[in-house]
């Protein structure tokens, strides 16, 4: 071959590769990422009872909802909700992605009639926007691996009361709600069989539209798949596993999905189900086994096959040059901005939702089994965890916020290349008519005064101007409904609450020192009289929530206070004020949450915007 032709050839090959790497940005591969929906069907009818919930006084419309009580002492909304998914749909829709993908918790306790209601509106939004849909479980979706009995006491029902509703007459004996309980089937909750068939269209069944498919129980191999084949293993007899220390077999939803070519997506099903000491012998009996929200440190003991499945499709994922992208329902590291350690010494293990924080061992194992993009939920917040292993393989843990919770919003990945990924996080703040329940509510505050109710909720939250103020009322009402009383020790609590910021900023007095620090940060100590140790408090949820997205709410100079008041603080003769101080410090400080990109050749995180 003449150097002519040598040199043509190399131009072609250059030529060919610059157009390919343009034709993968060009594509703009992009995936939605939607946690914790916890959709309810709130205008869903039953279809074993003419029950229709009560009516709207303002609109004449029909709706079954919660009380606003019981979400305001619930880590979830159970009723705005409903129309903030339908908005972040609209908006993935405007934005013309097409893979969206729901890392568990899509439905809440996994009732038939929101499961049908769900079923219905993705399939509604994959007609007509050709939009594909991967789902994996949670623990409000399978809330046993087999359908068990339900019953829910705080419905809203006429004239503000609590309506009960229940799938069993029998639990009921002891009811002392005001109205006649409400029996259907359609309450109840689903085991495995129910929810996987439901929602098969949505990642749990191969289509022949993938590219390929398979599951931790596969015989086939890449080269050899065919469609048929995927169709016959996926069956979900097939798609078992014993559970350690006894000869019960539980099914695992988890399967790897390429919807489009280059892309692997791996839902992990990491709902681990503990058996109970003394089992009931049969082998469909919900009651043998405790509930799933502890997460992957009993993934570890009872579905360790799940981590060899991974290490064989990570290593697929390499030979066959994919992109691999996990999710799962479960954080796989730490979501405290690694302020866990002084979270338990202040709280105590059993407090802060802290059993659900996942151990080292876990990170460290799944990045060390090829994990490089983890997305997760669960928690309900905006968080980005990042775990190196002792090997030097590197983790990126990213957790989606809830549409059901403060900040309302969903993730979208743009994948760039092999190695540049990037991270965008959409608040969904304005949401079309969150607020067309506000008469039901009013109703039921009414019903609260008249019965002089010890457990009353501040109206304020029916004055919201969009969904996203709703969200804040909703952390601000649960911090003094429950997290106060339930995870603050009654003495730390006494020692800061009724505090101001003047007070907290001078526990520590040394006048000369805080006048030049105040001097050199244009503060005052009359910015500190502004706010109490409560204001404190709510804003350490808001950013334990929400991450960077809370800090326009806050405002720079409040979090500057902040900072100066830990550092008081530290220095303080009281240890559990040293805690905080601490605790609050690492919060303000975490990963980029927000907007950011990802290096996977060298392990870096950037963040791209500010708020």
């Amino acid at each position: 071959m003449s150097f002519k032709n040598i040199f043509a050839s190399l131009l072609l090959l250059v030529l060919f590769s610059c157009k390919t790497g343009q034709d993968f940005n060009e594509k703009k591969i992009q995936i939605a990422f939607i946690a914790d929906a916890h959709l309810q069907d709130i205008f869903a009818k039953f279809e074993d009872n003419p029950y229709q919930g009560i009516k709207n006084p303002l609109t004449g419309e029909y709706a079954n909802i919660r009380t606003m009580n019981a979400q305001l002492h619930s880590t979830r909304i159970f009723n705005e909700n409903y129309f903030a998914f339908l908005q972040a749909l609209n908006d993935i829709v405007k934005k013309g992605i097409k893979q969206v993908v729901l890392p568990g918790d899509f439905s809440d306790d996994g009732q038939p009639v929101h499961v049908r209601g769900l079923r219905k509106i993705l399939s509604q939004y994959s007609e007509k926007y050709g939009i594909s849909f991967f789902v994996t479980t949670g623990n409000h979706d399978v809330v046993r691996p087999f359908w068990q009995d339900a019953t829910k006491t705080d419905f809203l029902g006429k004239d503000g009361k609590e309506q009960i509703i229940s799938s069993s007459q029998t639990d009921l004996s002891k009811n002392k709600n005001e109205l006649p309980p409400i029996i259907t089937a359609d309450i109840k909750n689903w085991g495995y069989k129910e929810i996987i068939e439901q929602m098969r269209d949505f990642g749990f069944f191969p289509k022949k539209t993938d590219l390929y498919w398979q599951t931790p129980f596969s015989h086939y191999s890449y080269e050899d798949y065919t469609f048929a084949q995927a169709q016959r293993e996926a069956v979900l007899e097939k798609r078992t596993y014993v559970i350690k220390n006894t000869n019960l077999r539980l099914s695992d939803a988890s399967y790897l999905v390429e919807p489009i070519k280059g892309i692997w997506l791996l839902a992990i099903d990491a709902n681990a189900y503990v058996p109970s000491q003394k089992l009931s012998g049969q082998i469909d009996n919900a009651h043998d086994f405790s509930g799933a929200n502890t997460g992957y440190n009993n993934v570890l003991i009872y579905k360790d096959h799940l981590l060899n499945w991974v290490k064989k499709v990570a290593q697929q994922a390499k030979e066959n040059q994919k992109i691999l992208i996990a999710f799962s329902h479960y954080p796989m590291v730490e979501f405290n901005d690694n302020a866990s350690g002084e979270l338990k010494q202040l709280f105590g293990a059993d407090k802060m939702q802290l059993q659900r924080v996942p151990s080292e061992e876990v990170a460290q194992l799944f990045a060390d089994a090829g994990i490089q993009i983890h997305f997760g939920g669960h928690m309900h917040i905006n968080d980005t965890g990042v775990r190196t292993s002792a090997k030097g393989n590197t983790l990126f843990n990213i957790q989606t916020p809830s549409l059901a919770a403060y900040m309302p919003g969903y993730k979208i990945l743009t994948i760039h290349s092999d190695s540049e990924l990037e991270v965008q996080t959409v608040v969904i703040g304005k949401v079309k008519k969150f607020n067309s329940l506000s008469a039901f509510y009013k109703q039921e505050y009414a019903h609260l005064q008249q019965s002089k109710s010890d457990h009353i909720w501040n109206k304020e939250i029916l004055k919201a101007k969009d969904y996203k103020a709703f969200t804040s009322w909703h952390l601000k009402e649960l911090v003094r409904l429950r997290f106060l009383p339930e995870d603050f020790p009654a003495d730390f609590l006494q020692s800061i609450l009724n505090l101001s910021g003047k007070d907290l900023l001078e526990i520590n007095k040394n006048g000369s020192e805080l006048s030049e620090c105040l001097k050199a940060n244009a503060l005052g100590v009359c910015d500190f009289e502004l706010w109490s140790g409560f204001d404190m408090i709510l804003d350490f949820y808001r950013l334990r929530s929400a991450g960077e997205l809370a800090v326009p709410e806050i405002g720079k100079k409040r979090l500057k206070q902040y900072e100066l008041v830990c550092t008081a603080l530290k220095k303080s003769n009281d240890p559990k004020l040293i805690l905080w101080a601490e605790i609050f410090c690492k919060t303000m400080n975490g990963e980029p949450s927000d907007h950011f990109r990802i290096d996977l050749k060298n392990n870096k995180i950037d963040r791209l915007s500010v708020k």
